[in-house]
């Protein structure tokens, strides 16, 4: 099997699920913002991140990382989308998702991908759902139907402020569990990733060598 990458740049889409968009809600009004964010907030996952491999490798003293299942829009050449990628957008556990330093999110390896992608016009994106499974079991399980902007509504306020290329992919967002964390894989672990209509990704996390 041919292993998928992205062939254009790759935005990440913040407080797009409902519940860590409530979990903020009473901070938004704080300094420095003043008032919950009017557009989508994004930021690029650098080419360095891509891993179509099957190993995560942690560095620099990391010793967890945030499992961040999501799906991107992968776009054509009329700017939408054509195809959709199931994606783990990896991050080393931070506190504040208005600003996150490149260095939290954008360490090399950080964008597990490799799984084929699927054809957009295949798919009914709010009725997926993505399963998390840490070494086995079920952690969590991230719907589609909770997005604070659904696809066609992410696609036009993104619009409205930059054009998209082709090749270039739009993530949905990461959703979080209960606590306001995401699950989280330490050295050894194995995560995978179902969607029903996708091939499975599978990851294992390796420890810096001593």
């Amino acid at each position: 099997m041919k292993h998928w990458q992205p062939a254009g740049t790759v935005y990440g889409c913040l407080l797009n699920f409902q519940r860590e968009w409530d979990l903020w809600a009473p901070r938004m009004a704080q300094d420095p913002h003043k008032g919950p964010p009017r557009a989508p907030v994004l930021y690029v996952k650098s080419a360095n991140t891509f891993n179509p491999g099957g190993s995560l490798l942690l560095q620099d003293g990391v010793k967890e990382v945030d499992i961040g299942a999501t799906l991107g829009l992968v776009m054509g050449t009329d700017g939408m989308p054509d195809s959709v990628v199931l994606l783990n957008d990896w991050s080393v556990p931070h506190e504040s998702y208005y600003r996150p330093p490149v260095k939290f999110r954008c360490r090399d390896g950080y964008l597990g991908c490799g799984s084929p992608a699927v054809p957009w016009a295949s798919l009914d994106l709010p009725s997926l759902s993505i399963m998390v499974q840490l070494n086995g079991q079920k952690v969590q399980t991230v719907h589609l139907s909770d997005l604070v902007r659904p696809v066609e509504r992410l696609l036009a306020d993104v619009g409205e402020f930059m054009s998209l290329q082709a090749g270039d992919v739009l993530m949905l967002g990461t959703d979080v569990l209960a606590n306001g964390q995401r699950p989280r894989a330490h050295a050894g672990d194995t995560v995978c990733l179902t969607v029903p209509g996708f091939a499975p990704w599978v990851q294992t996390v390796q420890g810096e060598a001593l």
